[in-house]
């Protein structure tokens, strides 16, 4: 069986989308997602947007913008994990876990730090002036977003790189402080998509908003047709022939054109094809392509009880892996049960404290059923009823005889299973999070049995 590769993108909610924004990440991300040896869970970075930026409105209206232009670009969120960063806990916990590790030394390196003190030398002023410790450990906070769910593959931007090594250096030493010869966290690969456009904004420069200089994704058509009419060009008149390689115009047309319909505009650059015409049909090429999603995106922001739902069943369907892995890592660096802590510290004493133990009982009914209680005679399993008591103990001598644990989580609580066949099963807890402890207290109590 092939191994799904898990790729990991996350998008900082700050600012509207553009169309290089869609040409760069958004649009060939979407594309990957469909490949079957993926599994793809794509983020909106809403605590990251934080380090940035103090506007509430911005942050809030920048979410339901990006989120919106995910969904109607086309992203399955059947087929991938889409989630906001801030309603997975277990994220902020694993930060303080990995800044626990990370070494300041380390952190001192990351370039958005550095290019900040070097902007307050320059200026004359304190060294870390302005510089908040969320500046500071941004890389730590993104190193818990991929190893959170160990992804295989992080695409970014060559200004991301080092944020990728480094998570892969303060994985390692989390591994090589907890791990006792277990890798907790795989090791990331940052990719880069060599590939992908980098779209020129309307003065020529890198389409971004820093520049004043983007075409809006999925404004009104009226709006994206004026951002066109303001593109730079050169002052050859129409009959002229037009360079279409030193032109940012034939750029943009040719990210979203055909190669049939890019070749025919070449061709009638180099016969003179006017300015004026030429961003004509560059207009009517993008109201083509963007139309139906500049419909969905609409339709979209005016429903945000949708997306709403959307990214709760996401965040729902990331902490499937998350809550469990978190709880794994909180036992490697010793925040444990003091159940299970006790159990660890006396096993090696002939006079332990008492275990956890099978109790046999035969029921109203005739019946006989068997619980299993904790050391603390917390029950955490009742078992189905049994014919007579020879059948009860051979399930009871299964459950320590150290084979696997079939368990099966339903809604707020959990089966047991043996050959097919439910033998046992757990109370109600008040939440998905209480009922997973519970089941790790489970491994741990039949962990001596399984020795």
């Amino acid at each position: 069986m092939t191994t799904r590769t898990r790729i990991l993108t996350g998008i900082t909610t700050t600012g509207t989308p553009h169309l290089g924004n869609y040409a760069g990440a958004i649009r060939p991300a979407i594309v990957a997602s469909l490949d079957t040896n993926a599994d793809s869970f794509y983020f909106l970075a809403d605590y990251h947007a934080l380090i940035k930026c103090d506007d509430p409105l911005r942050i809030q209206r920048s979410r339901q913008e990006i989120a919106a232009t995910w969904l109607a670009a086309g992203l399955d969120v059947e087929r991938v994990t889409f989630y906001r960063q801030s309603d997975i806990p277990e994220i902020p916990e694993l930060t303080w876990l990995l800044t626990c590790v990370a070494s300041k030394g380390l952190l001192n390196r990351a370039h958005a730090y550095k290019a900040s003190v070097d902007k307050n030398l320059e200026n004359g002023e304190d060294p870390d002036a302005g510089i908040t410790m969320g500046l500071f450990s941004y890389p730590v906070l993104m190193a818990a977003d991929i190893l959170m769910f160990n992804a295989n593959k992080v695409p970014v931007g060559r200004d991301q790189i080092q944020h990728v090594e480094m998570a892969r250096d303060i994985g390692q030493r989390f591994n090589h402080l907890f791990g006792k010869g277990k890798d907790f966290f795989a090791m990331p690969e940052a990719v880069i998509e060599e590939s992908v456009a980098t779209l020129p904004g309307l003065d020529g420069r890198k389409m971004s908003k820093s520049y004043d200089n983007t075409i809006p994704l999925f404004s009104s058509a009226k709006d994206m047709k004026s951002a066109i009419s303001r593109i730079v060009t050169d002052s050859r008149a129409p009959g002229e022939a037009k360079d279409p390689d030193n032109s940012h115009l034939f750029t943009l047309y040719q990210a979203f054109s055909t190669p049939e319909q890019c070749a025919e505009f070449r061709g009638e650059l180099l016969q003179g094809l006017g300015w004026g015409e030429a961003k004509e049909r560059l207009f009517k090429l993008l109201d083509a392509d963007l139309g139906e999603s500049r419909e969905r995106y609409h339709e979209l922001m005016s429903r945000p009880s949708d997306m709403e739902d959307i990214l709760l069943a996401g965040a729902q369907k990331a902490r499937k892996t998350a809550t469990p892995f978190l709880a794994e890592l909180r036992e490697a660096v010793g925040l444990r049960s003091f159940v299970s802590a006790a159990q660890t510290a006396t096993s090696s004493k002939k006079k332990a404290a008492k275990g956890p133990r099978f109790v046999s009982f035969r029921d109203e009914d005739g019946s006989f059923r068997f619980r299993l209680l904790a050391a603390d005679g917390e029950q955490l399993l009742l078992s189905r009823n049994f014919a007579d008591g020879k059948a009860a103990g051979q399930v009871t001598k299964q459950l320590q005889a150290g084979e696997a644990l079939d368990i099966r989580p339903q809604d707020l609580s959990f089966s047991v299973w043996l050959h097919d066949a439910c033998v046992a099963d757990s109370p109600a807890f008040a939440d998905s999070a209480a009922r997973d402890a519970a089941i790790e207290a489970l491994r741990v109590a039949l962990a001596p049995a399984q020795d």
